[in-house]
């Protein structure tokens, strides 16, 4: 069975930094994308930043040039380094992951950004 294991998120100061961890369990390979996604009150859960098993990112307009995802394959691990944080960018942040076809998110971990 696959499961997901974030790391804490917490609260920092805006113009901060962050970093998430996602450790996958219970698969070994053949994790085809990873990515974050991030949930705010009245907002559609949306994709932060997302990463192929070859490499190729992609990243929401407002993040990009501050945050950085990055991928450990034989750790299976997927990484958000979040720089220069917003208090917009405050919301619960889910790890995804596509394995053989089928996606598990993980439980979501709270990242509050003061101003």
């Amino acid at each position: 069975q696959v499961q997901l294991v974030e790391s804490r998120g917490g609260l920092v100061q805006a113009g901060g930094s962050l970093r998430l961890s996602c450790t996958t369990s219970g698969n070994r390979f053949d994790i085809s994308y990873m990515a974050w996604y991030r949930q705010t009150p009245g907002i559609q859960r949306e994709s932060v930043a997302g990463i192929t098993d070859d490499g190729t990112v992609d990243y929401l307009d407002s993040v990009k040039g501050r945050f950085a995802i990055s991928r450990d394959n034989v750790k299976n691990t997927v990484y958000l380094q979040m720089n220069n944080l917003k208090p917009e960018d405050t919301g619960v942040y889910y790890c995804y992951i596509v394995h053989l076809g089928t996606t598990y998110w993980g439980h979501g971990t709270q990242v509050t950004v003061s101003s």
